[in-house]
């Protein structure tokens, strides 16, 4: 099969690159910016035209959606654009997977929920998004679903790689330093290896486990942790000399409110493909030991 994989560049599609070397399948690899050392095909999912005409001449039979506007604080103030990517390039991809007869498996995400809850979502409730972000991405599903295309959405959260920014990288920068770190201790969710994400994708990819079962689905690794108690696994895992110190979200104000609550329940996915999904602490370990290794 022909598998287009947009937003390469990101954690998830940099996963995906490594997976992907001796695989059966053709893997076509694209983002909007080019990256150091990786072969990628330039693609902007804004352009319908363009996202079009890419999965017609490539004969695409999988869309593997990785790209976002995922800066939550900025998103703030540039609804516009998270806007355009999150929803109208997410609707490209739909409208070119329902003219082509592609499956899309899109990339969504926690904060679609507004965190009061205080038990793990299901895929049946209600989302209500408490920043732009999260709005966007929630209209990103809403136009998918519209679009009567063959579709997979899976929301995922806390996502880590050794790949671009994120929450591990940053704390492995800071932690590794003498000196007090701030980590809130209320906003509770659980991390995931993007590795993880990844393998699970390809698997369904390879097993051609594609064909029916379409529908909205939640993937994260199992567990249940405070980016206080992430930070202190981070510490742990590699011995660092810095301290983490807990904060309220309060006591460290930021633009975009993030919802207090945010795990997911994973039965539907454990139960419809029948995956084992690592705890996020084993996850976070493997990770370190995978690093070290290399």
């Amino acid at each position: 099969m022909n598998v287009l994989v947009t937003g390469a560049n990101g954690q998830l599609g940099m996963e995906l690159r490594a997976l992907s070397c001796g695989a059966a399948d053709h893997y076509i690899f694209t983002c909007l910016h080019e990256a150091p050392g990786v072969e990628t095909v330039p693609l902007d999912i804004t352009n319908k035209e363009a996202v079009e005409i890419i999965c017609e001449s490539e004969r695409v039979d999988v869309i593997v959606n990785c790209s976002a506007y995922n800066d939550v604080n900025r998103a703030e103030d540039d609804f516009q654009m998270a806007d355009l990517i999150n929803r109208q390039g997410v609707e490209n991809l739909a409208s070119a997977a329902k003219k082509t007869g592609a499956v899309l498996i899109h990339i969504s995400t926690d904060y679609v929920f507004d965190g009061r809850g205080n038990t793990p979502y299901r895929e049946t409730d209600e989302a209500k998004p408490v920043n732009s972000y999260g709005a966007t991405k929630l209209s990103g599903e809403r136009a998918i679903i519209a679009s009567g295309c063959k579709y997979f959405i899976f929301r995922t959260s806390w996502m880590y790689s050794n790949y671009r920014k994120n929450f591990l990288r940053t704390m492995t920068t800071l932690l590794g330093k003498s000196g007090n770190v701030n980590v809130v201790c209320d906003q509770v969710g659980t991390p995931t290896r993007a590795k993880d994400l990844a393998v699970f994708l390809k698997g369904l990819i390879e097993k051609r486990k594609l064909k029916g079962n379409y529908g909205l689905y939640h993937f994260s690794n199992e567990g249940v942790a405070s980016w206080y108690d992430f930070a202190c696994a981070i510490k742990k895992e590699l011995s660092l000399p810095g301290t983490v110190v807990p904060c309220r979200t309060g006591d460290f104000p930021q633009k975009a409110k993030r919802p207090n609550y945010s795990v997911l329940d994973k039965s539907l996915v454990k139960k419809t493909f029948g995956v084992e999904i690592p705890h996020w602490r084993d996850s976070l370990h493997n990770f370190y030991v995978d690093l070290l290794a290399y």
